[in-house]
């Protein structure tokens, strides 16, 4: 969905006293760790949507050789889980204008990140619209990073 699409979706979940939960994330090659993630992330509230990084973005955060997944291929496949309510694909390395445009109820990230590590710009449109923001549990030693080493490894 675009950014203006999910929009009318938040007022609309606020009109009907709804909990709007927003979550983001590269989600390239899903693993059970993702999915264990937004699951946990679903159940702080009605609505779990997740922004997730454009290709472009994540060839920002995590250099050329990524995504292996490109955007609308993982868009699908999130969209698809019964947990998550709607997606949005997002092209900036940081998620500030679309909390500010959204004003999430909840903002949720994985375990592996605390009030410490959330990006500047992030926290400050999080405390701006007066969201809560919750950390939920992760699979320990499941990421992207080593899936694709043990992928790489096993091709040796």
């Amino acid at each position: 969905m675009s950014l203006k699409d999910a929009i009318i979706f938040r007022e609309q979940a606020r009109i009907n006293n709804k909990t709007f939960v927003l979550t983001n994330g590269c989600f390239d090659l899903l693993h059970s760790g993702h999915v264990h993630s937004l699951i946990e992330a679903s159940k702080l509230g009605d609505y779990l949507w997740v922004a997730l990084n454009s290709d472009s973005s994540i060839k920002e955060l995590k250099g050329e050789s990524r995504p292996i997944i490109k955007e609308q291929e993982r868009a699908f496949i999130i969209s698809n889980l019964k947990c998550v309510s709607g997606v949005i694909i997002f092209n900036t390395k940081r998620l500030d204008q679309e909390i500010i445009s959204l004003k999430p109820d909840v903002y949720v990230k994985a375990g592996d990140y605390n009030p410490a590590n959330i990006a500047t710009e992030e926290h400050l449109a999080l405390k701006k619209v007066k969201s809560k923001i919750k950390f939920v549990s992760f699979l320990p030693e499941m990421s992207t990073t080593a899936l694709i080493n043990k992928i790489v490894s096993t091709c040796k």
